[in-house]
């Protein structure tokens, strides 16, 4: 997942039909509680039972935005989460039915006029590039520590695959948080595929929020990608941390959202994978020549945007949003809340601060 922006470059190399590859919102995390920080400083949930719910669950309560008769209904979305549960999703289907548009999370998207693959094992050619220059393996690249860590998070979860060695930390990370999800039951496809099932019973066809950047000579791009020295050991280092260490977060964030538990999502960090896996990209020159530097920013105007246009053109609208944009103080959100709309959270503390309201209407 957090692999998607490079994986999408080396796609680029050659497809028959356009296509496109899309990163996750970046996102700025809500702060803790007082108090809630470790010995380094970062912010520490105690007491977590990793342990899956399954079953039917009936996933958060939803925000609503006014401005008039016209309302948005928001619903904060989590991943991965429980892949076991079963997503008691009335309430959300109930407003789909009802909707004139459904707004699909914001997203950044890459074309080119030669498409893209959806995986690199289709384009045997383009392998190169997830593959370290000049030959050189991860016990080349990464610090003796951290490549003793590696060791023992890719044996756990990898097992006897040697050939990973000789990848890039970046795709070798993404590798082994996609078995590492896998092992521990948790899944990053539970809540599009009910949304698009309602939407097709509506008759509506989710409308895409994102970002779109155009590349002009994508061979020559990948090619100059082959050849770069991208320092991204942060990526898999912060990965190693993660499985190390916050799967107990992983795991109650999920649960909490299986079972609507706001106050917990409100309190647990949103330290996003996928922002170290792509700071490398976004500061190199390739990033800055492609206008990643300001990625963020390009997302959160273009949601901001859908948003405002969904509101006055129809009576009702869902809006899917990552959780911890629904959350922060700063957020999405806070955002439409400055700009003199009204925004009413479901009947629990909120870490936006916004005020409650019982029920749907």
């Amino acid at each position: 997942m957090h692999a998607a922006l490079l994986m999408g470059l080396v796609a680029l190399a050659g497809a028959p039909s356009p296509a496109a590859t899309a990163v996750a919102a970046l996102a700025t995390p809500p702060a803790l509680p007082s108090g809630d920080v470790d010995e380094s400083g970062r912010g520490a949930i105690r007491d977590l039972d990793t342990v899956m719910v399954t079953g039917a669950q009936p996933g958060p309560g939803m925000w609503k935005v006014t401005r008039g008769d016209h309302e948005m209904w928001v619903l904060g979305v989590v991943s991965p989460l429980p892949d076991a549960m079963t997503w008691q999703s009335a309430e959300v289907e109930a407003v789909v039915a009802r909707a004139g548009q459904i707004l699909q999370s914001p997203m950044w998207v890459v074309d080119s006029d030669v498409g893209i693959f959806k995986g690199l094992s289709l384009l045997p050619a383009a392998l190169r590039a997830r593959r370290n220059p000049d030959g050189a393996e991860l016990e080349d690249v990464l610090p003796p520590a951290l490549h003793a860590r590696w060791q023992v998070q890719k044996d756990k979860y990898l097992g006897w695959e040697f050939g990973i060695e000789r990848w890039r930390p970046m795709f070798a990370a993404e590798k082994l948080e996609r078995k590492a999800m896998e092992r521990l039951a948790l899944d990053s496809n539970v809540i599009a595929p009910v949304i698009n099932a309602a939407a097709a019973r509506a008759g509506l066809k989710p409308t895409p929020v994102q970002v779109r950047t155009s590349i002009d000579a994508p061979r020559e791009l990948l090619k100059e990608f082959n050849r770069a020295s991208l320092d991204d050991t942060a990526c898999l280092e912060r990965t190693v941390a993660v499985l190390e260490h916050e799967l107990p977060t992983l795991a109650a964030r999920a649960n909490a959202w299986a079972i609507g538990d706001l106050e917990t999502l409100g309190r647990l960090p949103y330290d996003s994978l996928e922002w170290s896996c792509l700071e490398s990209l976004l500061q190199s020159d390739i990033g800055r020549r492609l206008g990643y530097d300001d990625l963020p920013q390009q997302i959160e105007r273009a949601w901001l945007e859908a948003a405002e246009k969904a509101l006055a053109e129809h009576a009702v609208t869902l809006a899917l949003l990552p959780m911890e944009q629904v959350l922060a103080a700063d957020g999405y959100l806070a955002k439409l809340q400055g700009r003199g709309y009204v925004v009413h959270g479901p009947d629990a503390p909120q870490a936006s601060g916004v005020e409650p309201v019982t029920g749907t209407e």
